[in-house]
């Protein structure tokens, strides 16, 4: 987020780009993320504009097209590798609700085995806006449920206290993996947890000035806004100083300022 650029710059043309991250293996992604692609930004609409494929994003030709065409001070882009669920286009993030959108790097452990009780959690009026079947899109639903929209890190707490408390009643343990990417188009926030073992990468980039006086010599730091911020699932560049990972259990929110804070799932009353 920050002055608009073209998503191309993030998503294609860096060492590590998002795209390099979806065909390759690696310790931090141990399978290729050949699944589904999507880009959701903000422009001129009051709402985000959304581009969903079921195609692997190295292979999508529309998603570079548009990648180069389009400019946004503050878009989400995604790539995806299945956990169970169908390769279809409705199971591609992000995901929208009015002027939200919501990523998702993760898994409902057994999620096939609480499917059908944490779908019936979700409010009246939201049930309609599910139009796939994966885990990440139902935990976007249950966050909005349980106040997402007024309060946007408690509504993630309660929701993960939710699915830990519906998992251990049917004999699930460890039943979260999240990283979590969320904005409504004027502040993004970021969390990283796991309910057991090694929550996944998250990183957030220190600010562009002090980077660009870090590295002068560095030309595709050049033209970057003086406001930009980035979160990534893994460094785009390899550039000591640009990136700090976020300790695990913890929520970040980027607007006028940072705010980070302990992320602590509330289980229900």
């Amino acid at each position: 987020m920050g002055d608009p650029i073209e998503p191309r710059e993030l998503v294609y043309d860096t060492e590590r780009s998002l795209i390099e991250q979806s065909r390759f293996h690696s310790p931090e992604t141990p399978a290729p993320n050949g699944d589904g692609t999507g880009l959701g930004w903000y422009g001129r609409r009051d709402r985000p504009t959304l581009f969903r494929s079921a195609a692997p994003a190295w292979g999508d030709e529309n998603l570079r097209e548009l990648a180069s065409e389009v400019s946004s001070g503050l878009f989400l882009a995604h790539v995806r590798a299945a956990t169970g669920t169908p390769i279809q286009e409705t199971n591609s993030h992000p995901f929208r609700y009015g002027n939200r959108l919501f990523v998702h790097n993760g898994f409902i452990r057994d999620f096939a085995v609480v499917r059908r009780q944490l779908l019936a959690a979700v409010r009246d009026d939201l049930f309609p806006c599910i139009l796939g079947s994966t885990d990440s899109e139902l935990m976007f639903h249950l966050a909005l449920t349980f106040g997402l929209e007024e309060d946007p890190v408690g509504g993630l707490e309660r929701m993960a206290g939710f699915v830990e408390s519906v998992a251990s009643a049917a004999g699930i343990e460890g039943a979260l993996q999240m990283t979590i990417g969320l904005t409504d188009g004027e502040t993004l926030t970021a969390v990283r947890y796991a309910s057991s073992g090694t929550a996944n990468s998250l990183f957030v980039s220190s600010d562009v000035g002090s980077v660009r006086q870090l590295y002068p010599e560095v030309e595709r730091l050049a033209h970057m806004p003086e406001n930009a911020r980035v979160v990534v699932s893994e460094p785009l560049v390899a550039l000591p100083g640009l990136w700090r990972e976020v300790p695990a259990g913890t929520a970040v929110t980027i607007g006028t300022d940072s705010v980070e804070v302990p992320f602590r799932p509330v289980p229900p009353e």
